[in-house]
């Protein structure tokens, strides 16, 4: 089995988080994308309770067994991607774990700790974005390319920033699921 780690603050969940997915499911890069909530040991502002990040990724994953959500992350110390990788290798070790990447992290991926283990160890999925110079990257990651996937994935640009800041103005977003606003008013989140 292919199993992609999909991790980020997921705050909230979006439209695009779920397309990736479902691209990354549907286009047969893997079979199955556990999304990663980031715990709230990660340096970000506004992070809302770990608790609704997970109900809010439960909603978007309750009707397909191809997407499922990991609360990994989410208790004790802060964990990196390197840690929540071999986490899951363990959990699934005769899978081929892959982690989802978009260009503009995979620019600064030489920043990220112990980044050669998981090049050499994991597959890469780096999701398209039209701005970026993927020769240079190509340059740039030269002796890993056996383990980088750049995908045919163009998501839409969309800001969990800007939903969020929509939310505080009761404007509704359409970026996020009718469930995950549901449950983000229900429990009076960005608001």
């Amino acid at each position: 089995m292919k199993i992609a780690i999909f991790g980020g603050s997921f705050n909230p969940p979006h439209i695009m988080h779920k397309q990736i997915a479902l691209s990354l499911v549907n286009n047969k890069y893997v079979d199955k994308v556990i999304f990663v909530p980031t715990g709230s040991k990660y340096n970000k502002e506004n992070l809302i309770e770990n608790k609704h990040r997970l109900n809010m990724l439960k909603i978007y994953c309750e009707y397909d067994e191809r997407l499922e959500e990991s609360d990994y992350e989410l208790h004790g110390e802060l964990k990196y991607t390197y840690q929540t990788l071999d986490h899951f290798k363990k959990i699934y070790p005769n899978s081929i774990i892959s982690f989802v990447l978009g260009f503009d992290n995979l620019k600064n991926f030489k920043n990220w700790r112990n980044y050669e283990y998981i090049l050499k160890t994991y597959q890469l999925l780096v999701v398209d974005r039209d701005d970026i110079d993927i020769q240079y990257l190509q340059d740039e990651f030269q002796e890993y390319l056996d383990n980088i996937v750049f995908t045919n994935i163009h998501p839409q640009d969309i800001s969990s920033t800007k939903i969020r800041n929509d939310l505080k103005r009761l404007r509704y977003s359409d970026l996020v699921e009718p469930e995950v606003l549901e449950y983000i008013l229900k429990n009076k989140l960005y608001i």
